[in-house]
C-alpha cells in the first residue's frame, strides 16, 4: 500500500475533523493565512506535523498547481495499540520484547529498524506522535516486507507509556554511551522495552530518566555514535543471542 495524499483545503479540514490519521501536512511558504489558519490550529490540537514548503514542492507531490497551497500525507499501514503489542507478547508465550524509538525521523532508519525487528523476533514497535518519522511508503520499502510483520503502535507521551509498561513488570533499557555496561555485558534476557535515541540528539533527558538501566556500544574509533538503526540492530541482536543462549 503506497501512502495516500489528500490535496486542498477543504480536503485536508474534513479529513482533520474526522480523526483520519495523518502523517503530515506540507503548507507553501507564505500562504499561512486565510482559511489555513483553523486547519493548522486543528492539526496542532492532534499533535500533527506541519511542515512549510516552497510550491514547488507541492506541485510535484500534487502534479498540479491545484493544491490551495496544502497537503496532507496519510499513513500507509494502520497502527496498533500498546494492548495489541502486550497481547501479541502473551500469544506467543515468551516473554515480551518491545522497542521503543525516540524521535526516529528517517523514514530509511525505521523501515531498516522494522526489519531487523522481524528477523529477531520483536513484539512491537512504539513511536511518538510528534516529532517522528511515520508508516509511510518510504518506511515500507525500506522495511522489505517486515511492515506487514511488527505492529507499530503511535502514542501521545513516550514517558506515560513507559510508566504503562513498567506496570506490566517489562524492564525498560535504554541505549546510551553513559550506560554503566557494555550490552554483552548487560542481562537483557528477560521482558524487556528497549529504547533507541534519535539520529543527531540520542535519547532525550527525559525519556532517558525513565529508563531502568542504560547499556552502551563499545567503540574502538574516533567516531562518537553509529547511525540509529545500526545501533538498534546491534542491540536487538544481543537479546536474541541471549534468550537463544538461555532457552538451549
Amino acid at each position: 500500500m503506497s501512502t495516500d495524499k489528500i490535496v486542498g483545503r477543504n480536503p485536508v479540514m474534513e479529513a482533520l475533523k474526522s480523526g483520519r490519521e495523518i502523517d503530515k501536512i506540507l503548507i507553501a511558504k507564505g500562504t499561512e493565512g486565510g482559511s489555513l489558519i483553523k486547519i493548522i490550529g486543528k492539526a496542532k490540537d492532534r499533535g500533527i506535523p506541519i511542515q512549510y514548503v516552497e510550491r514547488q514542492k507541492l506541485n510535484e507531490i500534487s502534479e498540479s498547481n491545484a493544491h490551495q497551497g496544502i497537503i496532507a500525507t496519510v499513513a500507509a499501514y494502520e497502527y496498533s495499540d500498546l494492548e495489541d503489542i502486550l497481547d501479541r507478547a502473551k500469544r506467543r508465550g515468551k516473554d515480551p520484547f518491545i522497542l521503543i524509538l525516540d524521535e526516529i525521523m528517517d523514514p530509511h532508519n525505521l523501515g531498516s529498524i522494522m526489519r531487523t525487528a522481524d528477523a529477531v523476533g520483536v513484539d512491537g514497535i512504539i513511536i511518538p506522535k510528534r516529532r517522528s518519522v511515520g508508516l509511510t511508503a518510504t518506511v515500507a520499502k525500506s522495511s522489505a516486507g517486515a511492515i506487514e510483520y511488527v505492529p507499530v503502535a503511535k502514542v501521545s507521551n513516550i514517558a506515560q507509556t513507559i510508566d504503562r509498561i513498567k506496570e506490566k513488570g517489562i524492564w525498560v533499557a535504554g541505549a546510551d554511551m553513559s550506560g554503566a555496561k557494555e550490552h554483552y555485558n548487560t542481562d537483557l534476557k528477560g521482558p524487556l522495552a528497549l529504547v533507541i535515541g534519535n539520529e543527531g540528539q540520542g535519547i532525550s533527558r527525559l525519556i532517558k530518566e525513565k529508563c531502568d538501566f542504560l547499556v552502551k556500544l563499545p567503540m574502538a574509533g574516533q567516531v562518537s555514535s553509529l547511525n540509529a538503526s545500526v545501533a538498534a540492530a546491534v542491540l536487538m541482536y544481543e537479546v536474541f543471542r541471549q534468550r537463544s543462549t538461555a532457552d538451549n
